[in-house]
């Protein structure tokens, strides 16, 4: 793994999240995307070298929409980067983490994306990324 790639922050109205996030970092977000896929709407801060995603259901059945009935707003996932995805997930399932979805898909920021299950790291939603080439 290279680095974090951003921190996702499950919020229930991205429009008042992202009036907050520009305040924090004197900037608008420099990104806004909606994933279908995964029933999310997305916003991306920089702030120097990291990068905060603010994620806002677009449906009721999403995974963010549970998130937020189950535990409410605040961070949802920690990503990180990774140079070949493929490797990473064989590598860390023979470590004995649970993939969630082992082959990746496209999510927000052109990204190739795949995630660890919490349970097997300590309460924690790992997202591992990769820049779609």
């Amino acid at each position: 793994m290279k680095k974090i790639e951003h921190i996702g922050i499950a919020v229930s109205n991205l429009e008042n999240a992202s009036i907050i996030y520009e305040k924090l970092f004197g900037a608008s977000a420099y990104k806004e995307e909606e994933v279908e896929s995964e029933g999310v709407k997305t916003a991306f801060f920089r702030s120097g070298p990291n990068k905060i995603e603010l994620l806002e259901a677009s449906n009721p059945e999403s995974p963010i929409a549970k998130f937020i009935a189950k535990k409410g707003e605040g961070i949802h996932h920690i990503a990180f980067e990774v140079d070949d995805i493929v490797t990473e997930i064989a590598r860390l399932k023979k470590e004995g983490f649970v993939v969630l979805n082992e082959i990746p898909k496209k999510g927000a920021d052109n990204k190739w994306v795949v995630f660890l299950h919490p349970k097997s790291t300590n309460g924690v939603l790992i997202e591992l990324c990769q820049e779609i080439r």
